[in-house]
């Protein structure tokens, strides 16, 4: 009897034993990746973009303005010290404003004529954007474009962004919001975009592309969209002196 209770004893305590392990595993691979989870840098592909995936972790690029389930993306290649961009943007605002089944987004890409200020700017709109998100970003970006002096020469020297949170300048200190603009700027060399504005339009029902250099307003913009939509395959990239004449409609001057 005394031997039949020690061993009950000893398999209770193995018993004992093997739930404190389980225990203490699953404790670890629920704290872990708090723990140890590296820093990753966040870009939205295009064929990402076709598809609408976008992490909800914290905000960042690519910047949004409409409607997330809009079936066409217009994604734009912009320059903040591009005059043509800047004339543009209100124009480009505007129209996404009035079609809801269209959603902008924003690519960075810095001019090397219009460095160091292009990227300065670009690295203020992105920090304020992180700071406050999407509508926070289109804020900055506007005021970017009404107070720079445009061409390279960049914003007065003793301008500075109203009411900068300390978020927004702790963003402004680190290394965070050069990555992204790097990662725009490759992502629109691979796409053939060299000059700004450019349009990259996204169908995400059929995931074809087309690609337009130059600002294109209005109907055109539309007349565009339809193109892409009808084509079967993805369309050849057209510049602004060489769309089809269903395109080409009044650029901002």
């Amino acid at each position: 009897m005394q031997r039949s209770g020690a061993n009950q004893s000893r398999t209770l305590l193995a018993v004992l034993l093997v739930a404190a392990t389980l225990i203490g595993v699953g404790a670890w691979l629920v704290l872990r990746p708090q723990a140890m989870a590296p820093a990753t840098v966040q870009f939205e592909s295009h064929a990402e973009a076709k598809t609408g995936a976008r992490s909800t972790a914290v905000p960042g690029p690519p910047w949004r303005r409409g409607r997330s389930d809009a079936r066409f993306t217009v994604i734009e290649y912009a320059d903040l010290e591009c005059p043509f961009c800047r004339t543009y943007f209100p124009v480009l605002k505007r129209w996404i404003d009035e079609h809801p089944d269209v959603a902008l987004q924003w690519h960075h890409l810095p001019l090397a004529m219009h460095e160091p200020a292009a990227s300065a700017e670009a690295r203020l709109v992105e920090c304020v954007g992180a700071a406050g998100g999407d509508a926070a970003f289109w804020q900055a970006v506007e005021w970017v474009y009404t107070h720079t002096r445009g061409n390279g020469q960049g914003l007065p020297e003793e301008l500075r962004y109203p009411d900068l949170s300390p978020a927004a300048q702790q963003c402004l200190a680190s290394e965070r919001p050069n990555a992204f603009i790097r990662a725009q700027g490759e992502e629109a060399a691979k796409s053939g975009v060299t000059a700004t504005p450019a349009l990259l339009l996204l169908d995400r029902e059929t995931g074809k592309t087309l690609l337009l250099h130059g600002p294109v307003e209005g109907d055109a913009l539309l007349s565009a969209l339809d193109l892409l939509a009808a084509g079967g395959a993805d369309a050849e990239p057209y510049s602004s002196t060489d769309m089809p004449a269903a395109i080409v409609g009044d650029m901002p001057r």
